[in-house]
């Protein structure tokens, strides 16, 4: 089949490499779209070395959309039939680890020990390629109402989704987003879908005007100081709730600044840098602060909430390239070429 290979750190190519074959429990699926994520180019540039991935070469790509093709042994007893159209997330827990068994499979105790867990793309082989072999933990049903593009972007939808019940607002709160890129984007689109009364979107240019469009108030960080504007927005009460999409180090100190006395930050950027947390007002002032991995069990009512239109995802994809055509499609993605968000490939 074809696939793309990361042979090392910025060096990759659409490569004739052995077809995977399920193993007990999986299934091989024919890829008909793959979205590029925001941690591909930092998968390829080899910014996690020994992590993500473990070693190269390596197949990256997470979020997918294809049709099953063939039935590992077993996968048959659970349900599973040939032609169901699925789509992929990129964890499967042990299942048996207390953190699975408290539902937080997204942390498993058992990271990186391909035996008991994976995690596609990412350090198990991915899916830019013409096939992908993915345990039954890590694949759901997709309904006819979606579409392929939309499938494709139900991985990034349902941590949105996490970032948002992490995040922990109540209807009616106000909800800032700092970081209008996709993830940004879609949190503040969950955020909506989720009851929240005010979404704020922190950012700048054209990303920034995307939130505009779909309705998000927004606050310029280039015109004004976030965390003053933020205040001045809500009658210097600050946010309920902010969620960091940005990965910008400095924007996670200021996210505790800007909420309310007892408010909540939730972090899905990920900083290569460390950052600076203003310590005493998140104790003095009780906020609470979690980071967010990946998902927890949000995909089947991100499907849910795409299917009935409460979130749109079609608004986001700008670009389609071919496998053949990837560093195009690379390109494009990473220097934000005429406004691009999120670029399908299809092999």
């Amino acid at each position: 089949m074809r696939a793309l290979v990361v042979q090392e750190p910025h060096r990759f190519s659409v490569e004739d490499v052995p077809e995977p074959r399920p193993g007990p429990f999986e299934l091989l699926c024919k890829v008909k779209a793959i979205a590029i994520c925001g941690t591909d180019p930092h998968i390829i540039a080899g910014d996690y070395p020994g992590f993500w991935p473990k070693e190269f070469p390596f197949i990256p790509g997470h979020e997918w959309v294809g049709e099953v093709v063939e039935l590992g042994p077993r996968a048959a007893e659970l349900g599973w039939e040939r032609g169901t159209r699925v789509a992929g997330t990129s964890h499967a827990g042990c299942g048996f680890c207390r953190l699975c068994i408290e539902g937080r499979y997204n942390v498993c105790e058992n990271f990186g020990d391909e035996r008991l867990h994976r995690q596609y793309g990412h350090y198990t082989q991915g899916a830019y390629a013409d096939y992908v072999v993915h345990s039954v933990k890590s694949v759901f049903a997709v309904p006819d109402e979606l579409s392929d593009d939309e499938a494709a972007m139900l991985d990034p939808t349902s941590i949105a989704l996490h970032t948002v019940k992490l995040g922990g607002h109540a209807p009616g709160d106000t909800v800032t987003v700092v970081g209008p890129g996709v993830m940004g984007l879609l949190v503040a689109e969950c955020a909506r879908a989720l009851g929240a009364g005010r979404v704020l979107v922190v950012g700048r240019g054209a990303r920034l005007e995307k939130a505009a469009e779909l309705g998000h108030e927004t606050l310029d960080f280039t015109a004004e100081e976030p965390v003053e504007g933020v205040r001045e927005r809500t009658g210097g009460r600050g946010a309920d709730v902010a969620l960091e999409c940005s990965g910008d180090p400095a924007a996670v100190g200021g996210c505790v600044e800007m909420v309310r006395k007892g408010g909540r930050v939730a972090v899905i950027g990920i900083p290569l840098e460390p950052a600076t947390i203003p310590l005493q007002r998140l104790v003095l002032d009780e906020i609470a602060l979690t980071g967010v991995r990946a998902a927890a069990g949000e995909m089947p009512e991100a499907i849910s909430l795409v299917a009935s239109g409460r979130l749109r995802l079609r608004e986001l994809v700008t670009h389609h390239f071919a496998l053949e055509d990837f560093r195009e499609a690379y390109r494009v993605f990473t220097e934000r070429v005429d406004g691009a968000l999120k670029v399908i490939v299809r092999p």
